[in-house]
């Protein structure tokens, strides 16, 4: 079975409490010996998971990409989480709620809005194959578990998938500063997949011309604009807060 390495406290804790018989062993930090550590290393002893103490500086060149505070855990590569998009729409019991990532190129930002896609119900986060961050162990560290609970779609090309989605009924939603419509006015509580660009980039062009509708957040501070993981939290609660309250 393939493996993968994944660290931080927050992302080994959430998979050991999700699926721990995924978890093969957890290296821990030797000369760590505080509270935290400590109720790591009982909750995975409770749930027979080995936990090995390891010098720092075998940890640091195991998780090379990243902090791993104290903590690397070796792990099963595949959960039993939809790798198609036709697999996540057919075991939907609810209207599609998708967030689609075009160009998001930092492991951080990409793991964040894993976080917020996890919090917000949303299905899958969908993104391109190519200049797009993929799964890492940063990612997933900063994920904090939600890589292993929120599909990671990645495809081969973007403005054909959002045509697809159109295809099935799902409206498409981009974001962009200059659109006419703002977040708040628009309906959002049907079939949905909302598009959002790297920082400061912005949606291509092609991405674009095949949205249904583009929308932009308002803002009524001073700043131009929003990380994307916290553009995505706010698309996605204002999306959920239609649905759950049956409003437009």
């Amino acid at each position: 079975m393939q493996s993968v390495l994944i660290y931080g406290f927050h992302a080994i804790t959430s998979r050991l409490r999700q699926n721990p018989s995924s978890v093969q062993e957890i290296h821990l930090d030797e000369g760590r010996h505080d509270q935290r550590s400590r109720d790591l290393q009982q909750l995975a002893e409770s749930l027979g998971v080995r936990v090995i103490q390891t010098p720092r500086q075998r940890l640091d060149g195991m998780a090379p990409e990243g902090r791993h505070q104290g903590v690397v855990a070796k792990v099963a590569a595949a959960l039993a989480l939809p790798h198609t998009l036709d697999g996540v729409l057919e075991g939907l019991s609810e209207p599609a709620l998708l967030l689609v990532l075009d160009g998001v190129q930092d492991p951080h930002n990409l793991g964040a809005c894993l976080r917020v896609a996890d919090a917000m119900g949303a299905h899958a986060v969908i993104a391109p194959k190519d200049r797009a961050a993929g799964l890492n162990p940063t990612v997933r560290k900063v994920a904090s578990g939600a890589a292993e609970t929120v599909p990671f779609i990645t495809v081969t090309n973007l403005a054909r998938t959002l045509r697809e989605l159109q295809e099935l009924g799902i409206w498409v939603v981009g974001t962009a500063g200059e659109a006419e419509s703002d977040l708040f006015g628009i309906k959002l509580d049907g079939p949905l997949a909302l598009v959002l660009g790297a920082e400061g980039e912005g949606l291509r062009r092609l991405t674009r011309e095949n949205c249904d509708q583009l929308a932009r957040i308002p803002m009524f501070g001073t700043v131009e604009s929003l990380n994307v993981s916290v553009a995505a939290g706010m698309c996605l609660f204002e999306a959920r807060r239609q649905r759950n309250a049956g409003i437009a």
